[in-house]
Parts: C-alpha cells; sequence; structure tokens
C-alpha cells in the first residue's frame, strides 16, 4: 500500500494518491491533472477511482478532466447532487482498492455532502482518514459556507459536531488524519502548519474536540470566524455543475501579445491588467492602471479575494517563463479568461517606449523620519483585523486589504497615504490597487511591520492597550 500526499503551499491544498496491487484512488485532486496521471504511471498503476469529499470552494477541482483522461470513477458521498455523471456513494459504503479498501463516512456540518474516506489496510485494520474540510489539524471546517434556506450555520455547526462525536472521535488514536487543508486557508481559523497528525494528538490538542457539549462547540466553532472570500460560491458552484477543460483554458490564455496587441486587447476586452512580478519590481515600474499580486505569495487565494468576477477577462505580465504558471494558477481558482499575456513582459513594454508608473517606496527609516517630522500621516495598515488588533502603529488605521474598496471614499486624494502590511506582499497589491483607482500620492512602506519595529523609532499600540 502506498500513501502520498501531494501538497501545493500557495493554495494550502493537499490531494493524495492512495495505491494498492496496480491500482490507484485519487483524493480532492487539483484541476492539473499531470502529476497524478505521471504519478500512476510511474508504478504503473491504473488510477480507478477519483474521491471527492465535497464541493471544494477555495479552488477548482480536476475530478472532471481526471476522470475523462483516465475512465476513472468519479466518487461523491451523500447529498452531492451534480449536473454531470458520478457515483454517489451510501454511508458506510466500501471500495476495494487492490489489497486495501476505502469507506465511506458522512459527515456533514462543512457541508451537507462533506464525506470521510476511512483506509483499510491489507489486513482490514484502520489505517486513515482522509477528512477533507471536516477535520484539520488543529481546527475544523468552518460551517457557514452550506448555507441555504432556512438552514443556519449553528445548524451545520450542529452537525458537525454529531459528524466528530460518532464518525471521527470514536477511531483508534493511531489512525492517521490526512485534511484537505493546512495552514493559510481560508476554509479554517486555527490551522497548524503541520499536514498530518495522528487522531489521538488531535483528540488531546484540537480545541473544537474538547467542546464538553454541542451548544459549546457551536460558539467556539462560530466564534471569529472572518467573511468568506468572494469567489468561493463561484468555485463551489463549478465544482458542482462543471467547468470547461483545462486544456482549453490554457490554450485561450498562452497567446504572446506585442505591447501593440497587448493595448489593444485590454481596451477592446476591458481586461484587468495583472503583474505578477515581485513588489519591488513593480513598484520601479509598471503599465499604468495595471493591479500588482506576486506569484511569490498567496497568489490565488488573493485573485479570488479581490477579483470578484470570475469571468473577468485578465491580460498577465508575468516575468519570462512564468507565464504558464500563472495562467494555471489563476485557472485552480477558476479564472479561466486570461486573454493571453505582454511578450517579453513588462521590459518589452519599456523598450517600446510605451507610458509607464511608478510607485514611491521607501524605507522603515525614511517613514520614522517623515512620521516625527508630520504625526498626522494618513496611514494604512492593510493586514487583517486580527493582526491590527494584536499591535500596529499608533496612529494608523485598519483597512484590510480584502475590503479595501470599504475605505477609498474616506481617503484625501490630496494627501499622502502610507501603506503597509506584515512584510509588504500586500502592501504593494494595495498601493496598485489604490493607484488604479486614481490615487496619485500613494506611498509604500517597504518590509512593513518588521521592518518598522527594527527601526525603535516608531511607536506601537494594540487594541487591548487602546480600550
Amino acid at each position: 500500500m502506498i500513501v502520498e500526499q501531494l501538497y501545493t503551499g500557495c493554495l494550502a491544498q493537499g490531494a493524495y494518491y492512495i495505491e494498492s496491487k496496480g491500482e490507484a484512488a485519487i483524493i480532492d485532486p487539483l484541476r492539473e491533472t499531470t502529476p497524478y496521471v505521471r504519478r500512476a504511471e510511474q508504478s504503473q498503476a491504473v488510477i480507478k477511482y477519483v474521491f471527492e469529499t465535497h464541493f471544494h470552494a477555495d479552488f477548482v477541482s480536476g475530478h472532471l478532466d481526471l476522470a475523462q483522461k483516465t475512465g476513472a470513477t468519479i466518487v461523491y458521498g451523500p447529498n452531492a447532487n451534480t449536473h454531470y455523471d458520478v457515483y454517489q456513494a451510501h454511508d458506510g459504503e466500501v471500495f476495494r482498492l487492490g489489497d486495501v479498501a476505502i469507506k465511506v463516512l458522512h459527515t456533514p456540518g462543512h457541508t451537507l455532502e462533506s464525506t470521510t474516506y476511512l483506509l483499510l489496510d491489507e489486513e482490514g485494520k484502520d489505517h486513515a482518514i482522509f477528512t477533507g474540510d471536516t477535520l484539520f489539524i488543529g481546527d475544523v471546517g468552518r460551517p457557514d459556507l452550506a448555507i441555504k434556506g432556512d438552514l443556519t450555520e449553528r445548524d451545520l455547526a450542529g452537525m458537525l459536531y454529531d459528524s466528530l462525536q460518532t464518525k471521527i472521535i470514536p477511531l483508534a488514536d493511531d489512525v492517521i488524519v490526512y485534511p484537505a487543508h493546512g495552514a493559510g486557508s481560508a476554509c479554517g481559523k486555527n490551522m497548524s502548519k503541520e499536514t498530518t497528525d495522528k487522531l489521538g494528538n488531535q483528540k488531546r490538542f484540537n480545541y473544537a474536540l474538547q467542546a464538553k457539549s454541542k451548544e459549546q462547540f457551536i460558539e467556539q466553532v462560530l466564534d471569529g470566524l472572518t467573511t468568506a472570500p468572494a469567489y468561493f460560491t463561484e468555485n463551489a458552484r463549478l465544482n458542482k455543475e462543471g467547468y470547461e477543460p483545462l486544456e482549453r483554458v490554457m490554450q485561450r490564455g498562452s497567446q504572446a501579445l506585442s505591447p501593440d496587441a497587448f493595448e489593444a486587447a485590454v481596451n477592446e476586452t476591458g481586461a484587468l491588467v495583472l503583474d505578477v512580478r515581485k513588489a519591488s519590481e513593480f513598484a520601479s515600474g509598471f503599465i499604468p492602471n495595471s493591479v500588482n499580486i506576486g506569484l511569490d505569495g498567496q497568489f490565488a487565494p488573493w485573485v479570488g479575494a479581490l477579483v470578484p468576477d470570475l469571468r473577468q477577462p485578465i491580460a498577465l505580465v508575468a516575468p519570462a517563463g512564468q507565464e504558464t504558471e500563472t495562467i494555471l494558477r489563476l485557472a485552480r481558482v477558476g479564472y479561466d479568461n486570461c486573454i493571453g499575456y505582454l511578450d517579453g513582459g513588462f521590459d518589452h513594454w519599456r523598450q517600446a517606449g510605451r507610458e509607464i508608473d511608478r510607485i514611491d517606496s521607501i524605507s522603515a527609516d525614511e517613514f520614522a523620519n517623515r512620521l516625527q517630522l508630520n504625526p498626522d500621516l494618513t496611514i494604512a495598515d492593510v493586514r487583517r483585523p486580527a493582526e491590527y488588533s494584536t499591535e500596529h502603529v499608533a496612529s494608523a488605521e485598519n483597512m484590510p486589504l480584502d475590503n479595501l474598496n470599504d475605505f477609498m471614499a474616506g481617503l484625501n486624494r490630496d494627501e499622502p497615504i502610507y501603506v503597509h502590511c506584515a512584510g509588504g506582499y500586500r502592501s504593494m497589491v494595495a498601493s496598485s490597487i489604490l493607484k488604479a483607482r486614481g490615487f496619485e500620492n500613494v506611498v509604500n512602506i517597504d518590509g512593513g511591520m518588521a521592518a518598522l519595529r527594527k527601526t525603535g523609532r516608531v511607536s506601537f499600540t494594540s487594541e487591548s492597550l487602546a480600550h
């Protein structure tokens, strides 16, 4: 028996490859099918099943393309009503895979169709559970994403409690937990950086498994939930209803455009110019009105949070050789309407004598100098509220990046706006958005809070101290 976790850091997502006696199963695959097909070919195995734990909201799954390429059967648990052919398993059903077996444990709560798959080894002993978004390392799935009709998040949280108590906790402590996500995913609030663990450890240390009652569990799980990213609903819909084959999406996006053709395409389609270079490179020069979301950060989730319409045409400015990777990472979260990329990247645009824009990016020491001269500077802290509450520059206002639009009306366009985050990634994203919205006097603080602390010349406070 072979069990391998295929983890994708930028999405904090774990897919799984299981193999026994020449038969393989994939659990929760990403949209690109090549890694799974190649892995099976290495062992001369046949992919027999594609198991989905639920309708994923944070990425477009690869089950349709993978089944089409391999002939594998797509398996969902109960309540998964799709617009395409699948095998809908019932609670307790067992699937044979070589000398091992996979048992269906219906565990509703995160969503109504959420299902955990229990792997039994060659001797029939419980070996591992693939929990999807039901149980994470250190957390459980948020129960606020599948609200419909008269079903509330409290109802779903109660279902999740029952699922954990009746299906998961009774399993032996040495059973291995393989979740769908780790730290960095918006599908939970307290996930560990570890991507697997023994169930016994989770029984002892996972806060959500310590609840003394269902009511206490509901309160704990619902406390502190942030608003789900805007693209979650659309990704769940695509996974339920179906989507365009990835190969077609990649072909359409892989159009190398000269500066003239790029400009014409943007004007004709109303495309968003998305520049995925590093923040420092973007600051020194970029196409006017373009938005910077760097590939070196949590690229796909931030695109999903900041570009609400999955149908939005996108024209790419990417480092040479990274165009295909960018198109793929967009497609992973359902952004299939990439119309092409700037051939030769930004350097080609500059060499062609085209108009460029810049963002003033200053060091933390220079910011400290300016703040001493003028304590009334407008400072936008674009970190999450929890980060801001813990510690922030005394005179800064919290304008979380994913809600930046809500704060623009209150900003003075005639005064400098100093923008910072934790390390510099999000602040450049925010600065580019402000620039694109007509704020000309935007100043990015390079290095963010990490650099500001090192100066020793900036005053900080916290919400607990402020109140």
